[in-house]
C-alpha cells in the first residue's frame, strides 16, 4: 500500500456529492463523509463552498481506496447536472432514493 500525505491508498473511501445553498452541486472524496461535510459547513472545506454555506449531503459512494476516489471524482464532476441528479436518485447511493 502506498501512502502520501497520511493517506494510505488502499483505505476504504467515499466519493460524496454536496448541495450548496445557491442550488450547485459540489463533488469530493473522503475517507470520513460526516465530518469533511462539518469541515465544509464550517468553513474548512473547499474554497467553492465557503461562500455557498450550508451545504447538504446528497449522494454518497463508497470507494476502495484514494486513486479510485479520485478517478470516481474526476468522472462524475465530467458529467451534467442531470446526469448528476440522476446519479443522486440511482442505487449507487448510500444515502438511498432521492426521487
Amino acid at each position: 500500500m502506498s501512502q502520501k500525505n497520511g493517506i494510505e491508498d488502499g483505505k476504504p473511501g467515499f466519493v460524496y456529492m454536496v448541495e450548496c445553498s445557491d442550488g450547485t452541486l459540489y463533488t469530493g472524496w473522503t475517507t470520513d463523509a460526516e465530518r469533511r461535510v462539518e469541515m465544509h459547513n464550517q468553513g474548512q472545506g473547499a474554497k467553492y463552498t465557503r461562500s455557498r454555506l450550508p451545504v447538504t449531503l446528497v449522494y454518497l459512494e463508497k470507494i476502495r481506496g484514494k486513486s479510485e476516489g479520485l478517478r470516481r471524482e474526476a468522472a462524475i464532476k465530467k458529467l451534467r447536472r442531470k446526469q448528476k441528479e440522476q446519479l443522486i436518485c440511482s442505487a449507487y447511493n448510500l444515502l438511498g432514493s432521492r426521487e
